[in-house]
């Protein structure tokens, strides 16, 4: 349900395992069995102002005291595990440090803000836990992972492969009653780091030697072996949305194959192609019920509209603008299914 792209599981993100099983066991281990020494991981700014207590600034925003936020935030890094796969574990260390360091920064100036605006004290009332880079991450996530739709519902209103991901933040940004200061810190933090803003991503981030370090200490034994029963199809945030990739692709694979004997035919014959006799074109088949297995040439619907600018692409490339024009009908004006036709000539 909560996955964005890519196979299930931790394959090649040692590090977002890492945050997922350390964190959560020790939330749970203070919750159970360790009560009395949860005072030592409360995220306490005033403490931090008034009794120096700078540590709190590290104790305080590791560790979820509250089981919610701790099962909130680890389905979150389980999401969000994509970056690790995508930058690799050296940039998303980074990247989650960065956040982590400024997002401590703009706390403290938000819970001023807050005391001079509203004279409200917010400083001792803050969540503790790893929630800033969590909420850093939606940041990415909103610029660089593509909507799918999976249902629509209410006319405009639809579901896509991150609706699910939004609610889940949306449960943890209401979970307490300061803790929006924690997720607006952390987006703001997200923010200046992923437009890399004053140059912060090259003031924190990962030395190389120290995650040569981690990597040979720490990642054998966060490491995760390479699934082997699911299929290599990109991006799919459901199962049906993973199906329906499986399809289109053997679809793909299908109109190919049936292209290459045309091919042949034609290499034989002479001529130019007959596109919309070798493939039945997508928006038929979403169309129209073939009960006969065939229709006739008087019953087909007009030609398709062509975007002359996916014509132009294509005769750039070197195509003849009868084939473009062919293809691109045949195809459903999809360009990318277009070249592949195109390409195999």
């Amino acid at each position: 349900m909560f996955t964005s792209t890519g196979s299930s599981g931790l394959y090649k993100a040692p590090l977002s395992k890492s945050l997922l099983l350390v964190p959560s066991a020790l939330s749970l281990l203070l919750a159970l069995l360790l009560p009395h020494c949860q005072r030592f991981f409360v995220y306490d700014l005033q403490a931090v102002k008034d009794d120096f207590q700078i540590w709190r600034l590290i104790c305080g925003r590791i560790i979820c005291l509250d089981l919610k936020d701790t099962f909130c935030s680890s389905l979150l890094i389980y999401n969000f595990r994509i970056f690790e796969r995508r930058y690799g574990s050296r940039k998303f260390a980074s990247f989650l440090l960065g956040s982590w360091v400024l997002s401590a920064l703009v706390d403290c100036i938000l819970v001023e803000a807050v005391w001079y605006s509203f004279g409200i004290t917010a400083s001792r009332n803050l969540p503790s836990g790893f929630l800033a880079p969590v909420f850093a991450l939606f940041v990415p996530f909103y610029c660089s992972i593509p909507r799918v739709q999976v249902a629509q519902i209410l006319g405009p209103l639809s579901i896509t492969n991150k609706t699910l991901i939004y609610i889940l933040g949306l449960q943890l940004f209401t979970s307490g009653s300061y803790i929006w200061i924690v997720a607006i810190s952390g987006l703001i933090s997200g923010v200046c780091y992923n437009s890399k803003m004053l140059q912060v991503h090259q003031v924190l981030c990962i030395p190389s030697w120290m995650a040569k370090f981690f990597s040979w200490t720490l990642e054998p034994i966060f490491s995760s072996s390479e699934p082997t029963s699911e299929a290599r199809i990109g991006m799919g945030a459901t199962v049906d949305i993973q199906r329906q990739q499986r399809m289109e692709l053997l679809d793909r694979q299908l109109m190919l194959s049936q292209f290459a004997q045309a091919r042949r035919q034609r290499q034989q014959q002479g001529g130019m192609i007959n596109w919309n006799r070798l493939f039945p074109p997508l928006r038929q088949r979403r169309n129209i019920n073939y009960q006969d297995g065939q229709r006739s040439e008087q019953q087909a619907p007009p030609p398709l509209e062509v975007s002359e600018e996916q014509v132009a692409r294509l005769m750039e490339m070197g195509f003849s603008r009868g084939d473009a024009l062919e293809a691109l009908r045949a195809s459903n004006n999809d360009l990318n299914v277009a070249t592949n036709f195109l390409l195999q000539q």
